[in-house]
């Protein structure tokens, strides 16, 4: 049963999980038809949008749900081993999984059914809670894969939360790749698999999460061998993008290269197997060298040796301004605060302010990427190309947000909130790009806007863990989350949808540089504003960081 339920089998299940369930970043693929088919102009298609988006961020039922059936217990002495509750045995992550699985089925099947007239078009309301439903069982899966990966790698859960959420970011890449291979020209039939296949991945795979204890020295070691695989995947996915800008690839070729992706996406399971038979043959071994000596002495240990797998961590900064810690020093004990208790301090709403003006204009940005490349003149595939681009953006962003941290954290000793700053000033940026049109510029601004967006959903959940502990880490960094839907509706509806319709013709069509300009600055205003309270943040948190959260990595380096 190890080979099946390990640790590692756990990561490559949430990894596939990941990638199938990010169908909320491919709406630009078939709000044509949405529109067409049931006659909205751009300001109702936005609304629909801004739900779809409340369901893809809005995941505090997600939360209580997980904090129900997975209780927060300290980690184990032994390691590897799946946690001692019977409860957690027998309900566990799954049921989360299986929740966010049934509600992905239902709300897709909805919208397909309407799109290719099985239904006759519902009211608008009824048609913005079904694209809510659809996107709110990502917020299941996308909760249970990284609080478990939080739970079971609590030292580099940058890291592994930069492998979970950077896989969520890429899913919409990877699935627009399967559109083109099987459904090019038909986002009906592409409606119909993004209702199938998240659901059937989820109840082959759900059963594999579950909540380990990890420790030892190759720990840091197996989590980059995920990362390689990552980046290798992300590499070939740009290189499609860029071919399929340049050629036309016949059936037998998008066939052909889509077997290979599939080939890279099944590699996480092969590093598991391959992690777990060396973790086997090192436990062996260990066991027998015990044994040995034990019996030369006369006494027989009942203890697990770890002589060799002490957790490798590199030395945290030492300067005066730091915390020292002398070797007497215990783990500085995590303060878990209640979403109440949370909701109580000022560096919960500042978090909340971020989310709303700088993940909201990210998500307006996405949103809107077709209409923006359609007005300044794109060609479909070039658009359908820009939406893979930023999923690679988004990747990147998420994905490297993670790296990036756990090192500035391990070897600078420099706080993640700098790092969320940073990023909220190269946000700004972006926007300017995409305000000014020239020719080219979506290829420019996006990937600003999109690394950055990115990185955000990397950071916050680490920083949310590190300042509001661990143990409702879920519920809390979910309440925090749904003020992006908010900050979208307001950004996206309010400010880009409504100057839009304001400059468009009598069949809502807009073309030229002045549909988006004006509504690109007031983003790259908003966030400029973001980035000064980002700079507030971490100022409010220097300190907690040394005192707290660099005292405990130096504890766990000893």
């Amino acid at each position: 049963m190890g080979w099946v339920a390990n640790p590692w089998t756990g990561v490559a299940a949430a990894i596939w999980i990941q990638w199938s369930c990010g169908a909320s970043y491919t709406f630009s693929i078939y709000s044509s038809v949405l529109k067409s088919t049931q006659g909205y102009d751009q300001s109702t298609l936005d609304t629909v949008s801004v739900f779809k988006d409340i369901g893809a961020n809005f995941g505090v039922l997600s939360g209580l749900l997980y904090s129900a059936v997975v209780p927060y217990t300290h980690r184990s002495a032994l390691p590897g081993s799946p946690s001692k509750s019977k409860w957690t045995s027998l309900i566990g992550p799954w049921v989360v999984v299986a929740a966010g699985a049934v509600q992905c089925f239902a709300g897709f099947i909805f919208i397909w059914a309407s799109v290719v007239g099985l239904i006759s078009p519902p009211p608008v309301p009824v048609m913005c809670f079904f694209a809510w439903l659809a996107a709110n069982g990502q917020t299941f899966l996308n909760t249970t894969n990284v609080v478990t990966g939080l739970r079971n790698f609590p030292e580099y859960s940058g890291t592994i939360i930069g492998i979970m959420k950077g896989f969520l970011g890429l899913s919409g890449a990877i699935l627009i790749q399967i559109y083109h291979t099987f459904f090019d020209g038909d986002p009906a039939a592409y409606l119909l698999m993004l209702a199938l296949l998240p659901s059937f991945i989820c109840v082959l795979l759900m059963f594999l999460l579950r909540i380990y204890e990890v420790h030892g020295s190759d720990y840091k070691k197996h989590l980059d061998s995920f990362s390689v695989v990552t980046v290798i995947i992300v590499a070939y996915l740009m290189f499609i993008i860029i071919l399929q800008n340049f050629v036309s690839l016949p059936c037998w070729g998008r066939i052909f290269s889509f077997v290979i992706l599939v080939v890279l996406l099944a590699s996480p399971f092969g590093i598991a197997l391959k992690v777990h038979w060396e973790e086997t043959r090192k436990f062996t071994q260990s066991y027998t060298i015990e044994r040995v000596s034990s019996t030369n002495k006369g006494t027989m240990s009942s203890s697990y040796s770890a002589s060799a797998d002490q957790v490798e961590y590199h030395e945290l900064p030492s300067d005066e301004g730091q915390v020292q810690v002398t070797s007497d020093d215990e783990l500085p004990q995590e303060e878990d605060k209640s979403l109440l208790q949370a909701m109580c301090t000022l560096n919960f709403w500042m978090l909340f302010v971020i989310m709303i003006s700088g993940l909201g204009s990210g998500l307006a940005t996405i949103n809107n990427m077709s209409q923006i490349g359609q007005s300044l003149g794109y060609s479909t595939i070039e658009i359908n190309n820009l939406v893979s681009l930023w999923s690679m953006w988004n990747f990147l962003g998420r994905f490297g947000g993670g790296h990036v941290s756990d090192y500035i954290m391990h070897r600078k000793g420099w706080p993640r909130p700098l790092l969320m700053t940073t990023t909220l000033g190269i946000m700004v940026l972006g926007h300017l790009t995409i305000a000014c049109g020239f020719r080219g510029n979506l290829y420019l601004g996006p990937v600003l806007v999109g690394i950055c967006y990115g990185a955000h959903w990397s950071l916050m959940p680490t920083i949310t863990s590190e300042i509001f502990g661990v143990k409702h880490m879920g519920t809390i960094f979910n309440t925090i989350a749904a003020a992006s839907p908010l900050g979208s509706y307001i950004l996206s509806v309010k400010v880009v949808g409504y100057i839009y319709d304001k400059q468009a013709d009598e069949d809502n069509l807009c073309f030229g540089i002045r549909c988006f300009m004006s509504s690109f600055f007031i983003l790259a205003g908003v966030a400029f504003l973001t980035f000064l309270v980002g700079l507030v943040l971490y100022f409010r948190t220097q300190r907690f960081y040394k005192q707290v959260v660099l005292r405990r990595l130096k504890h766990y380096a000893r």
